[in-house]
């Protein structure tokens, strides 16, 4: 679970104005954020399949909103991939 500060500070790396906390950049920065803490709960207990579904349902979330900014903003996707580190 991400704290109200580590979500403002994601936010504010790759927010496209003062305002924006929706875009598809802010949303794929969030759920990677997710992402990583949730894979860094998982190696510690590999039992927690319940974890390990929610886990699943962010990744497709995130391959969607990738997908989406792929489609509309080949620019903004390549610069966000980079800023991120994830691969493609």
């Amino acid at each position: 679970m991400l704290t109200t500060k580590k979500k403002t500070t994601v936010i504010k790396g790759v927010a496209r104005h003062d305002t924006d906390t929706g875009s598809a950049d802010v949303q794929i920065a969030l759920l990677s954020k997710q992402i990583d803490e949730l894979a860094k709960h998982l190696k510690k207990n590999p039992k927690d399949f319940h974890s390990r579904r929610g886990l699943l349902q962010m990744v497709a979330d995130r391959r969607a909103h990738l997908r989406y900014l792929e489609t509309n903003n080949k620019r903004r996707y390549t610069a966000l991939i980079k800023k991120l580190g994830l691969k493609k």
